[in-house]
């Protein structure tokens, strides 16, 4: 048995209850081994390294990255997600779909990056293993799949917008300690502000004003 994994495409979960990437995979077997069922797992990390950035993204990278002139020390790997999924029988090639969930905490690194390009296209790898169940009528063999099996995808930057656009319209999540919440929740309430974000955007003003 050998397979081989090639990634043709990616699109928003639309049925998903959060924020969820479908990728479009095609599994081959290429020693004509019929496969019963696959256990699929993959590791999926973004490689900030093979693309290009204007001046506005690498600016909202610094935080990341730094200054450009030490990019070439921190422009790392970035671990964006694991996924599973399970595969019914097939023999030659088939079609799968790879559920990815993804997040909107600016806490994780992942996030950070993916909100801070405009345009253009994410660089990813897909590491690939699990499971194969295989043989002939009558028996069963289970066969690991190797982590050296990978395939690469350029992902659209419009395409995560999308997925998180579909949750989360014309809206950005921030984490907050818990007295930091209190304090903007009394400041809500004392100025009778009706939204959180009409509270953050009066302090802003205030401070504005002030500076």
């Amino acid at each position: 048995m050998d397979l081989e994994f090639t990634c043709l495409g990616a699109e928003p979960d639309r049925q998903a209850a959060s924020p969820t990437l479908l990728l479009r995979l095609e599994v081959t077997e290429t020693t004509g081994t019929a496969i019963h069922a696959l256990v699929l797992r993959c590791q999926i990390r973004i490689e900030p390294q093979r693309r290009r950035y204007d001046d506005a993204e690498a600016e909202a990278l610094l935080d990341l990255f730094g200054d450009r002139p030490r990019w070439s020390q921190t422009l790392r790997p970035l671990r964006l997600a694991f996924a599973t999924a399970v595969l019914p029988g097939f023999t030659g090639s088939t079609p799968a779909a790879l559920p990815v969930a993804c997040t909107y905490d600016f806490d994780v690194v992942a996030a950070k990056y993916l909100y801070a390009l405009d345009t253009g296209e994410v660089p990813m790898l897909l590491l690939f293993n699990g499971t194969a169940f295989t043989g002939s009528p009558g028996t069963l063999s289970v066969q690991p799949i190797a982590w050296n099996k990978e395939a690469r995808f350029r992902l659209p930057v419009e395409t995560w917008r999308q997925v998180m656009e579909l949750h989360f319209p014309g809206t950005a999540w921030l984490r907050l300690g818990r007295e930091t919440f209190d304090a903007l929740h009394r400041y809500r309430v004392r100025h009778s502000l009706l939204t959180w974000d009409g509270a953050v955007q009066q302090l802003l003003k205030e401070r504005a004003e002030d500076g």
